[in-house]
């Protein structure tokens, strides 16, 4: 084989004339196989696409029987242009017959062909079909030419993810590209979203391919690779953004992808090659996440995440768009897929165009899933690979029930899921019809179902869910989604509004409670801890910092003025903290005396019973507050030595399980015993299964997300509670309690026709 006949820029020139020319899509493939041949002076040239029966079709050809093209095929992993398309990697091959992948296709004739170069065809990282050039001549090709043969495919890429060649699809073939693909991760938040994919951080598409002047691509690529290590620069150096632990070691990983010569250099020769800066950009990362998708080092592979958002931030700074671009061009139902998100990037979005989240990390307490939660949008979490196989605008259906999702669903699998969320409707409508009515057991027995919040976006759910009451106002959430800590006026003018939307419903307000998962970006801590759940968190860290829980303290004293004030201290461990606890909220108090504020008309101060050290103290604690709050998601992560944000743990122990249920029953009676009111919030309270064993158990109170109120009422008016109560008596007493408490739960529902 000779030198390339004019190089790579002639041949991307003549294929963006093709692109342009008014041609059927076989006469278009036809004449770029033949431009390619001509260019790189090669006998063949072949181009194959991938079918979503994992078939690689030949779709053209230049050299081989013309006869054979959509006949010809090969499995995945079949050959060496199925071992190519399966390894995501170029073979160069002197003498391709003596190669042990090496298949033979009678009806292309190639057996006359000896050196072969094969390149996959990529689009961010997925392998839509493969190019082959091929001569007699014993020959290995060199690295410009497998250079300048990538970069077609690229171009061939973006051809077939315009969908033209799907008119040359037979009849009941689809391509790769569009094949409908389901996922199973978790469930994060229970409901079910028909729509269309919204790719957070969205992969940005490259529409402008060829460069007119080499030297001006560089320039840009240049300055814009400046801007971008400037960025990380000041990310890691800013002071009120003190990146400690993973969030520096990512920052700075960025810092050394960006300063990275290889890639720096690859990015370079894709503009010498004929390419924009954005579309060398989008070939080199395309190559490298092909690459690193077949890795077997778990930590390479992570790394992946990294380079894609790198290249994203590249791609931005030089096509001039911010993420709050995209996002105002949003279909009206929307479902975001993304890795990982903040509960602030979630609030971004408008309410009214969602439908549903996905995400590929993130655990069922982590803020944005509380956030969506209190929005009512389906989650499912924990779904590897769902950004990679999406793209913008893909149909889509999120299965919150089951934690599953379906990209590009078939039209009968699409039809059944819509008759669920109208099922799902329908019934939330008669919820609705619920919300007016008291909460009662089918005896008679009173139970106030509670709601938790934790932004002003949840108010209006108090009304429209029938709570009765808020019983647990998360004001860590207020701080979360800020980009700085919350002045004093913000929080006040916050608590004020919740208090004005319960009209006169009891609020119960929970001091800030960060640290452990709850990062604020924008607050240092002392040092980086190995196991933060057990560290400087929630009531330690407000205490040795008692300005920031002075501060909360004053706002809500000031916002209930003339009302009462219930505020709740988290993760307290022994009754000492409340102690000191109480003690600053009497110097507020006498503080505001002095200066005539309006003040409440009470106050009554709770604890937070996460810990199990409490266990042991519980009459003493009783008689320290004047409420408690059982927080079931912590307790039982403690009790159970189980990291809840672990999903290889996640399933493993159930809340129903005998020694947790005795655990919230010895809470349970203490307040009977002292006439202390109980009440417990967490996942345990929103299904009604698990609300049915609290109510058993002697709970009286619960507080949930607001969609569950309406399930577990309706669940409370068909429970007889007597025969409750001495069915939990004898299941976690004696022998019986070796039984699985869930079924028998499940089996004593069914029994009595108690919709779960």
């Amino acid at each position: 084989m000779r030198d390339l006949a004019g190089g790579p820029r002639v041949l991307l020139k003549r294929l963006r004339e093709l692109m342009a020319e008014p041609l059927e899509p076989q006469e278009r493939l036809d004449r770029i196989v033949r431009d390619i041949a001509k260019n790189m002076v090669a006998e063949v040239c072949s181009l194959y696409i991938l079918r979503a029966d994992s078939v690689l079709e030949l779709y053209a050809t230049e050299g081989l029987n013309p006869g054979s093209v959509h006949l010809a095929q090969l499995r995945l992993g079949q050959g060496l242009v199925g071992t190519i398309a399966a390894s995501a990697r170029a073979l160069n091959l002197s003498d391709a017959q003596e190669h042990p992948a090496f298949t033979y296709l009678p009806e292309t004739g190639e057996e006359i062909y000896n050196s072969f170069l094969g390149v996959p065809v990529l689009r961010a990282g997925r392998t839509l079909g493969v190019l082959v050039v091929q001569n007699r001549t014993h020959r290995h090709y060199r690295e410009d030419e497998v250079e300048a043969l990538e970069t077609t495919a690229m171009v061939i890429a973006e051809m077939i993810a315009t969908g033209d060649l799907a008119r040359l699809t037979r009849p009941g073939l689809e391509l790769d590209l569009r094949r409908p693909v389901s996922f199973q991760g978790l469930s994060f938040n229970e409901g079910v979203g028909l729509g269309h994919v919204v790719l957070h951080e969205p992969r940005i598409v490259v529409t402008n391919l060829f460069n007119e002047d080499s030297d001006e691509e560089i320039g840009r690529l240049e300055n814009a690779l400046s801007s971008l290590r400037l960025s990380i620069d000041d990310m890691l150096s800013r002071r009120e953004v003190a990146f400690e632990g993973e969030h520096r070691e990512v920052l700075e990983a960025y810092r050394m992808f960006a300063n990275d010569r290889g890639w720096v250099r690859r990015l370079e020769e894709a503009v010498r090659n004929g390419l924009t800066a954005e579309a060398a950009v989008e070939k080199v990362q395309s190559d490298m996440r092909a690459r690193m998708l077949h890795m077997t080092d778990p930590y390479l592979r992570e790394r992946m995440s990294d380079f894609d958002d790198l290249a994203n931030r590249l791609l931005r700074q030089l096509m001039g768009r911010s993420p709050d671009d995209i996002a105002s061009s949003l279909p009206k139902d929307a479902i975001i897929v993304a890795r990982s998100m903040g509960a602030a990037e979630l609030l971004d979005y408008p309410r009214e165009k969602l439908r549903g989240v996905v995400l590929e990390d993130g655990a069922i307490t982590s803020h944005v899933v509380i956030v969506a939660r209190a929005m009512g949008i389906p989650v499912a979490g924990q779904v590897k690979g769902a950004v990679s196989m999406a793209e913008n605008g893909d149909a889509i259906i999120v299965d919150g029930d089951e934690g599953s999702i379906h990209l590009r669903p078939q039209a009968d699998l699409e039809a059944a899921y819509a008759e669920k969320a109208r099922f799902r409707a329908r019934r939330q409508e008669l919820y609705r019809e619920l919300r007016n009515k008291p909460s009662l057991t089918k005896d008679g027995v009173a139970i106030d179902l509670m709601m938790n919040a934790g932004l002003a976006v949840d108010l209006p759910q108090l009304a429209e869910a029938g709570a009765a009451g808020i019983g647990l106002f998360r004001t860590e959430l207020q701080f979360m989604v800020a980009s700085t800590f919350p002045r004093a006026e913000a929080q006040e003018r916050l608590y004020r509004d919740v208090l004005d939307a319960a009209r006169g419903k009891p609020v119960t307000f929970r001091t800030i409670d960060i640290g452990g998962d709850k990062v604020l970006p924008y607050f240092k801590a002392s040092v980086v801890e190995e196991n933060p759940a057990l560290g400087w968190r929630a009531i330690r860290l407000t205490l040795d910092r008692p300005g920031l829980l002075r501060s909360q303290i004053r706002a809500l004293l000031k916002a209930a003025g003339g009302r009462e004030l219930r505020v709740m201290l988290p993760m307290v461990t022994e009754l000492g903290e409340i102690a000191q606890a109480r003690e600053i909220i009497d110097r507020e108090v006498r503080h505001l005396s002095r200066f005539a504020h309006h003040l409440p008309t009470s106050l009554k101060l709770g604890a937070m019973l996460e810990v199990p050290s409490l266990l042991w103290q519980l009459d003493e604690l009783m008689q320290a507050v004047d409420f408690v709050s059982v927080g079931s998601n912590d307790l039982f992560q403690f009790v159970m030595a189980t990291d809840r944000g672990n999903t290889q743990l996640s399933d493993r122990f159930d809340p129903l399980s005998v020694p947790f249920l005795r655990v919230l029953k010895h809470v349970a009676d203490a307040g009977h015993r002292t006439h202390t009111p109980v009440t417990l919030c967490g996942e345990l309270a929103g299904r009604p299964i698990s609300a049915m064993a609290l109510v058993g158990l002697g709970y009286r109170s619960i507080s949930m997300s607001p969609a569950s109120i309406g399930p577990v009422k309706a669940m409370l008016a068909e429970l007889p509670l007597g025969e409750l109560k001495a069915f939990m008596a004898d299941n976690l007493a004696g022998s019986a309690a070796n039984l699985p408490m869930r079924a028998l739960l499940h089996t004593f529902a069914d029994d009595r026709g108690i919709p779960l």
